[in-house]
């Protein structure tokens, strides 16, 4: 049997990812060392960017696994040590694409497709929609991330489930995955119970902290969930990544609606391309199959009409949800119903929505 290399070993390493960067670790220079044993014993030195990093073991059995697939492999040694003070700037510059701090999202050679999700006012389940298309863009195999941009009135932590905290590295922050997509919320920077009182020049200055400050990675698809109306937040959004496209959420009541397409009308302001209109809660199927329309009728296609008039440009009924205890439930446990039952009409129409923006291109 040949006997085992080192480029072998490198090039198995080479397939491990880290669970919290999702980049591989032989990019990241987070192998420090391979040393080739007798009867194909590899020992193999990790860095990892925190000593108390919460991904340690899964990463150690990643490892393990990867050099297990070699022909001739024997005893495998996996040893952790720590970067220092340069080997973690030097990575955070690598992540960042230079030492500079800036919003990666907006550069030109940002692959990342920016989603705003946006409502005229709370209670319409803005959150949960995008929650739920975020499981959507994950399941169709997309590297996916969520900025829960609603500082004041955060919801996603619950939501998506998360359970870890953010793991800081010097001035920078890995966000926690969850359901594979890496989420980043104000509400996993204050106690529980505590309200954010901030005022506009405040939530402007967390934004873009969120933007630059958290090491988002290689993305395809940011969902940015912000809050409702048309404050400083989507204001800041719109500055911070001009490129983003913005989904309108909505209820059928006529009242709701109105409001809703007030908060279109501010991406026309900002140059932002609609990508649609989402009717949530525009039915309720009784166990008898009655259909109730409990909030009225033709809410989301008369935004999607006078948003597309006012821009001169198609904006499209993406989909209609039901009003479904089913996504209600799905919202407290943290599994989103496309998760937690992906054969539920209302996950359905979500994956139909999430198919919708894939074919429809960047924005």
């Amino acid at each position: 049997m040949p006997k085992l290399t080192e480029a072998q070993v490198r090039a198995a390493l080479a397939t491990v990812i880290d669970p919290e960067i999702r980049r591989p670790i032989t990019d990241l220079d987070m192998v420090n060392s391979v040393e080739l044993g007798p009867a194909g014993a590899v020992t193999v030195e990790i860095l990892l960017t925190v000593a108390g990093c919460p991904m340690k073991d899964q990463l150690e059995s990643d490892v393990k696994r990867a050099l297990a697939t070699l022909a001739g492999i024997g005893l495998v040694t996996v040893k952790l040590g720590v970067m220092d003070q340069a080997q973690r700037q030097a990575l955070m510059d690598k992540l960042r694409g230079g030492p500079a701090k800036s919003v990666p999202f907006s550069e030109p050679s940002s692959r990342t497709r920016v989603i705003a999700v946006a409502s005229g006012k709370g209670g319409v389940g803005k959150s949960s929609v995008t929650a739920n298309l975020a499981v959507a863009f994950a399941q169709a195999g997309l590297a996916v991330g969520v900025l829960d941009a609603d500082i004041q009135g955060f919801s996603m932590p619950r939501m998506l489930g998360v359970e870890a905290d953010p793991t800081q590295v010097d001035d920078a922050v890995l966000p926690p995955l969850a359901h594979g997509i890496k989420v980043f919320s104000m509400g996993m920077l204050v106690p529980p119970g505590q309200p954010v009182v901030w005022r506009g020049p405040v939530l402007h200055r967390a934004v873009s902290q969120f933007l630059t400050d958290v090491i988002w990675g290689d993305l395809d698809v940011l969902l940015v969930d912000l809050p409702p109306g048309t404050g400083d937040v989507p204001l800041s959004v719109a500055q911070l990544i001009p490129g983003s496209g913005l989904i309108v959420v909505t209820t059928p009541q006529p009242a709701a609606a109105e409001v809703a397409q007030r908060a279109g009308a501010l991406a026309l302001q900002t140059k932002q391309p609609i990508l649609g209109v989402i009717e949530n809660m525009s039915w309720l199927d009784t166990p008898s199959g009655e259909r109730l329309t409990i909030f009225g009728q033709g809410g989301g296609a008369l935004v999607a009409a006078n948003l597309a008039e006012a821009s001169g440009t198609a904006v499209p009924l993406l989909g209609q949800l039901p009003l479904d205890q089913a996504i209600r439930e799905g919202g407290d446990s943290g599994e989103p119903v496309v998760l937690a039952a992906p054969d539920h009409p209302a996950a359905r129409e979500f994956k139909h929505i999430a198919a919708q923006l894939l074919d429809s291109g960047p924005s």
